[in-house]
């Protein structure tokens, strides 16, 4: 952020005036941003409570795909949904036009950047990257009384409401217990416990589908990776081999820059669902099927043991 501005691709949803431009509020073509906004004023009240908001029926998400929204979601739906597709990744595929495993300095890492209301939409937002002659969940039906984004979520803190939570699973007493609750009896990480909670069969696959991303950076795309949640680009080279992120290494100039086809998808789909802590809750299925669709991907070229897991 230079002299107090905000960039023309951020302001949408990191300022009051970007938010107003977009929806076109201030009277400029809707559903685009026309430059640098102010910053001083931040995120107020008026970027959300206003007539334009009331009026919207439709939510077009970066895959180009919309849907209709007649409720008060829409006007967390336009911020909340990411800012990439699977077209960002077909496209990159496309333009670079090498072979699953071959090195390209065409391909890069591609960002869903929190993608939360994509999540929820499951294939009907085209967030993930879908595998091809695989069917995916569309939009995730939760229940009756929690359909609303602010069912579940404090409406200005986005904090999630154990209340809301309880009065169905008794056993949600405090958040550490939203992880807890399972609604299917199928096994997705093939561990045999099919009475741990979703939360945990999701993090679970997440964990196996990172290491054979490690596996195959290393001995596929021939240069170790490593991985540093809180920092953009957050894949950087393993420059000194020892599979942690040092400090040292944590740093734009040594991003990770060894992508084959392979390694792209994999890893939009590993980050697709991290950066959506709820998507245990918001959509589990479409979730566990970008993962386990990932480890599959990847186990054509390195030893990846699937035995027992079940795709949702």
């Amino acid at each position: 952020m230079a002299d107090g501005k905000v960039p023309k691709d951020c302001a949408r949803c990191h300022s009051t005036a970007g938010f107003h431009d977009f929806l076109g509020v201030d009277g400029s073509e809707p559903n685009e941003v026309d430059g640098p906004v102010d910053q001083r004023n931040g995120i107020a009240c008026v970027a959300c409570h206003n007539l334009t908001l009331l009026e919207i029926e439709e939510v077009t998400f970066p895959s180009g795909m919309s849907v209709e929204v007649f409720t008060p979601d829409a006007r967390c739906m336009v911020c909340h949904q990411g800012r990439e597709s699977a077209n960002s990744i077909n496209q990159l595929l496309e333009d670079a036009g090498v072979d699953d495993d071959v090195l390209s300095d065409r391909l890069d890492y591609i960002d869903g950047h929190y993608v939360t209301a994509a999540t929820r939409f499951g294939s009907e937002s085209g967030g993930g990257y879908e595998y091809s002659g695989k069917e995916y969940e569309g939009f995730y039906f939760h229940d009756e009384d929690s359909s609303l984004c602010i069912d579940c979520h404090s409406l200005h803190t986005e904090k999630v409401e154990v209340p809301s939570c309880d009065s169905c699973h008794l056993k949600v007493k405090e958040p550490k217990n939203y992880r807890s609750v399972r609604k299917t009896k199928a096994d997705w990480d093939g561990d045999g416990n099919v009475k741990e909670g979703i939360g945990r069969e999701i993090a679970a696959l997440k964990n196996r589908l990172f290491k054979a991303i490690l596996l195959y950076a290393k001995s596929v795309a021939g240069s170790p990776m490593v991985y540093d949640r809180e920092t953009f680009p957050y894949f950087f080279n393993d420059t000194d081999g020892n599979g942690k992120a040092n400090d040292s290494e944590v740093n734009t100039d040594n991003r990770y820059q060894h992508w084959t086809p392979r390694l792209v998808r994999s890893v939009y789909n590993l980050q697709y669902v991290n950066m959506d802590p709820g998507a245990y809750v918001h959509n589990p299925f479409y979730a566990a099927q970008l993962l386990h669709d990932s480890l599959a991907d990847l186990a054509g070229k390195v030893s990846v043991d699937m035995s027992g897991m079940e795709r949702p």
